[in-house]
């Protein structure tokens, strides 16, 4: 790890993160000055656990939609292929702490959700594999630990 790679995640030691946490990745500028902040939502502490699929899959549905709802530059909600956490993209807010109020409030409405958004095989890839009860669960579990989300590594805490 002596030359550094083009991906900032494969930069990070994930042996001293300690998950959960909310970090800022990058800031990336376009021609016209608008900046897209890109922010690693961790929910699993990396190569010691991970999210189920299914219910990974129903959070990152309710995620990307529900976050919509209390936010108007989310450009994207995407799981991370290691499972244990999404980068949440928006456009032109450095506010830190209303990113921190935008996931508490969406996990809020994960928590009051009666079904996952789009989980039908027109507007899913992979209907079948949904859970709704997995996704409030993790949901349950980052509420409860929301005081730790600005603490990234282990040696913070």
């Amino acid at each position: 790890m002596d030359v550094p790679m083009n991906v900032e995640s494969f930069n990070l030691d994930h042996t001293k993160v300690k998950a959960p946490y909310v970090r800022l990745v990058g800031v990336m500028e376009g021609t016209h000055g608008d900046k897209i902040y890109k922010y690693d939502f961790r929910i699993k502490q990396p190569n010691k656990a991970y999210m189920d699929m299914p219910a990974l899959h129903s959070l990152e549905h309710m995620m990307a939609e529900f976050s919509r709802n209390h936010h108007d530059h989310i450009v994207d909600v995407g799981p991370m292929g290691c499972q244990t956490g999404f980068y949440i993209s928006i456009l032109n807010d450095d506010s830190y702490e209303g990113i921190l109020t935008m996931l508490k409030q969406t996990l809020e409405d994960v928590l009051q959700a009666t079904e996952v958004p789009a989980c039908n095989e027109v507007q899913c890839g992979f209907a079948a594999s949904h859970s709704l009860e997995g996704a409030q669960a993790l949901a349950r579990e980052m509420l409860r630990q929301q005081d730790e989300w600005t603490q990234i590594f282990a040696e913070e805490r």
